[in-house]
């Protein structure tokens, strides 16, 4: 993967939204990069460079294809591409959930490609200078080329963590099932303090804004998506109404 060869790999990017083309934009040393998201008429990095924008079955056709779509719409677009992809070819996702993700890959992708499940523990907020010291999940799903995913990933400058599917929404039902819902109650309660704060409550905050602009289909797959995180929500009212309750003696 990556700049092993001496002929740049063409990968599909499919999928331009803020994780998308934060995604370009760390990639477009490496491939060459072709770019298909219907809604938008151009593909330009921050640099001002533009990226070649394509159609669907261009981008599915290309040596790498990322698919950089919200987990719900992923089914679909899997049964559309599945034709257009090339013998050999290598799949990721980059969704914040795994085990639905990878069912379905594993499910309707022919079985001559390769399969990646990814999870870039980051997004464009949090690596706004850069990717490098981040933390990213692989998780195998067909084929031996997650070793050299990792690699590539390592090459880049970031801390890579190989695991299964199940145990990464296992672990990240309450990484980023709690995140995200402690985050969406703050926001919900009005503009936080920022004059009379506390070193604790400035990371807080720093934590929630990191959070707030997310679209609301990073919030479905994270909360509704990962199999483990109503266990982990109900745990953590059940112990919020608890205490609510002590207090209240």
């Amino acid at each position: 993967m990556g700049s092993r060869r001496e002929k740049t790999q063409t990968l599909g990017l499919i999928g331009f939204g803020a994780f998308g083309q934060l995604a370009a934009r760390t990639l477009a040393a490496h491939f060459d990069i072709r770019v298909c998201d219907p809604a938008r008429a151009h593909a330009t990095l921050p640099c001002g460079r533009s990226l070649r924008m394509t159609t669907l079955e261009d981008a599915a056709g290309c040596d790498v294809v990322v698919l950089s779509v919200p987990v719900a719409r992923l089914r679909h677009l899997c049964g559309v591409i599945a034709p257009m992809l090339r013998r050999g070819a290598l799949v990721l996702d980059v969704g914040s959930v795994k085990v639905l993700p990878v069912r379905v890959m594993r499910e309707v992708l022919p079985d001559d490609v390769d399969i990646v499940g990814t999870h870039p523990l980051f997004g464009p907020q949090s690596a706004a200078s850069g990717v490098q010291g981040h933390k990213i999940v692989v998780c195998p799903v067909r084929g031996g080329r997650h070793r050299q995913v990792a690699v590539f990933l390592r090459r880049l400058g970031l801390q890579v963590i190989t695991d299964t599917a199940d145990a990464h929404d296992r672990e990240l039902a309450v990484v980023q099932g709690l995140t995200h819902l402690i985050a969406k109650v703050l926001v919900g309660l009005g503009p936080l303090p920022d004059r009379m704060t506390t070193a604790s409550f400035d990371l807080l905050r720093e934590a929630v804004d990191m959070v707030r602009d997310d679209p609301p289909t990073v919030l479905h797959a994270i909360e509704v998506s990962n199999p483990y995180a109503a266990t982990v929500r109900e745990a953590f009212f059940t112990g919020a109404s608890e205490l609510q309750q002590r207090l209240d003696m």
